[in-house]
């Protein structure tokens, strides 16, 4: 019977789970040679973390989900900024960003599924 569970288990594929961990409001977009538009932002709740998971929002609905390209404090690479501080954010294939767009920032974990 564990024999069933464990292949069955296998076939089931992993659940997605996202944890929400910060907000950021676009203040300015910057036209950016070799690298497209980029947002310059004020993060207003929790964190901003390099390749999280991202929602753009306009008028709160959502307009793109994606990951992020880069984020930068003043002119450096950084792997987070923090409530507060402001930074650039530029996202993997897409640029269509203006000012006042708020922008949601989550991590995602693969979490495996098993029969009981």
């Amino acid at each position: 019977m564990d024999d069933v569970k464990q292949a069955a288990s296998g076939l089931l594929s992993a659940e997605i789970k996202e944890t929400f961990i910060g907000y950021a409001n676009i203040k300015e977009v910057f036209k950016v040679t070799g690298v497209g538009k980029v947002a310059g932002c004020l993060v207003t709740e929790g964190v901003a973390r390099r390749s999280a998971g991202v929602r753009l929002l306009r008028d709160n609905v959502v307009i793109h989900e994606g990951t992020l390209k880069t984020l930068k404090r003043f002119k450096d690479e950084v792997p987070e900024v923090i409530s507060g501080q402001e930074c650039g954010m530029a996202f993997e294939n897409y640029d269509d960003i203006r000012p006042d767009d708020v922008i949601e920032i989550f991590t995602r974990e693969e979490v495996e599924r098993t029969l009981t």
